[in-house]
């Protein structure tokens, strides 16, 4: 069976441990999009491991986890990881793969990015590692793929200063790549987990163009980062918090006035811990966007969703959520492409009464307190997507499942 685990927000919802938890029940983990800009946070016991380029099933042992097609890979990042999973005792050599189809992302595309986005009239706030210079390459059909380290043609077209820092590290890679194709085909009757990484509003087709990532984060992506057909994803897992957080710029609808509730936002970031992985960023707040959930459960087919951080709100009186959009008084339902109008609508709210309970030593759903049931069952019935996962802390423990997505209805 093959289940994908994406974002369903604008990243930064939980998916490291969602696709640890999930990882129990796969062999094979392929995380099919991004780059080092991403952040996976997983707590198991009293340690916590963040992964950037990794796929977030390497926690659990005997997994194989395999860096997919669609991801832009910088080798010294990936080595530098592995060294701080081997301080954690995490033993990784022979369960990574790299797929010999994914770029690679070169020293000299960090200092381009970095400077491409300062001279931007609106910058987009791009971490600076090379990313979008990555994919753009790989466009403009002048990147390097794994697989080219070993590929004398390709070696041949490649720029000296390219050539001379690939040949420092194709040994040390080489055990790694693998034909991904092939692979998947030979493991096609094996239960496959696909982690994508960012989120579906920061997709480069679907997400707030031109304020997005420059990857597939969408559902679609794991098939083409993954080497499956589409036809092949049998459950696609859409994981959103409780409330919306973005990082950079870019429009983000349901934000938190930074005036009025200055202390809301205050209280949601330091209680979530809303700070980039990544970059150590704070990241902006605001309501649960019930109109950008509802797109994103359609755009990706998602067949069922996980709420986590619903923790935060213990202590609240009350909670609102978005559910549409003011723009020049008229009610919005549906998610705008335009940038301009994104940044010009307001949220309209619904309030629903706080639960006042510690939720973190609840093991089952049905021993949730009716509030927040009725939280949940109003989301449900607003995206038209069951919400069959809830999370109320950081560790595996902290998670309800109210039907497994690894078994066939």
């Amino acid at each position: 069976m093959k289940v994908v685990v994406i974002g369903a927000q604008w990243g930064d919802e939980g998916k490291g441990k969602m696709v640890d938890f999930f990882a129990e029940n796969a062999e094979i983990i392929v995380r099919f999009s991004g780059g080092a800009n991403a952040g996976h946070t997983i707590v198991t016991g009293d340690t916590t491991y963040k992964l950037h380029l990794v796929p977030s099933g390497i926690i659990s042992p005997d997994k194989t986890a395999v860096l997919g097609n669609g991801m832009v890979i910088d080798i010294e990042s990936l080595f530098d990881e592995l060294a701080t999973l081997t301080s954690q005792n995490i033993k990784w050599e022979g369960r990574i793969f790299i797929s010999d189809r994914a770029h690679l992302v070169l020293p000299r595309y960090k200092q381009m990015d970095s400077d491409h986005d300062k001279k931007r009239k609106h910058p987009i706030g791009t971490t600076g590692r090379g990313i979008g210079f990555a994919y753009a390459e790989k466009a403009l059909r002048t990147g390097i793929r794994a697989g080219d380290i070993f590929d004398s043609f390709a070696v041949e077209n490649m720029e000296d200063e390219d050539k001379a820092y690939l040949e420092k590290l194709k040994e040390k890679i080489r055990p790694m790549i693998i034909d991904l194709a092939a692979f998947m085909y030979k493991h096609r009757e094996k239960n496959i987990l696909f982690e994508g990484a960012q989120g579906t509003l920061l997709d480069i087709d679907i997400g707030t163009y031109p304020y997005v990532s420059s990857g597939m984060s969408c559902s679609a992506g794991a098939a083409v980062g993954g080497s499956v057909g589409p036809r092949h994803l049998d459950h696609i897992i859409g994981v959103f918090k409780a409330y919306s957080t973005r990082v950079g710029n870019g429009p983000f609808p349901s934000e938190f006035d930074r005036v009025s509730e200055k202390d809301l936002e205050d209280f949601v970031r330091e209680t979530g811990r809303e700070y980039g992985v990544t970059t150590g960023r704070p990241r902006r707040c605001g309501y649960l966007d019930l109109v950008a959930l509802k797109y994103a459960c359609f755009t990706n087919s998602i067949d069922s969703l996980a709420l986590t951080h619903l923790d935060v709100y213990d202590k609240m009186d009350e909670i609102k959520l978005c559910t549409a959009y003011d723009h020049n008084g008229k009610a919005l339902q549906d998610f705008p492409s335009s940038i301009d109008m994104l940044n010009k609508v307001k949220p309209l709210t619904r309030t629903f009464k706080g639960w006042k309970k510690d939720l973190s030593e609840i093991k089952h759903y049905e021993d949730l307190p009716k509030e927040a049931k009725e939280y949940i069952k109003f989301i449900e019935e607003y995206t038209e997507t069951p919400i069959n996962m809830v999370s109320v802390g950081y560790r595996r423990s902290e998670t309800m499942i109210r039907r497994d997505p690894w078994k066939k209805s």
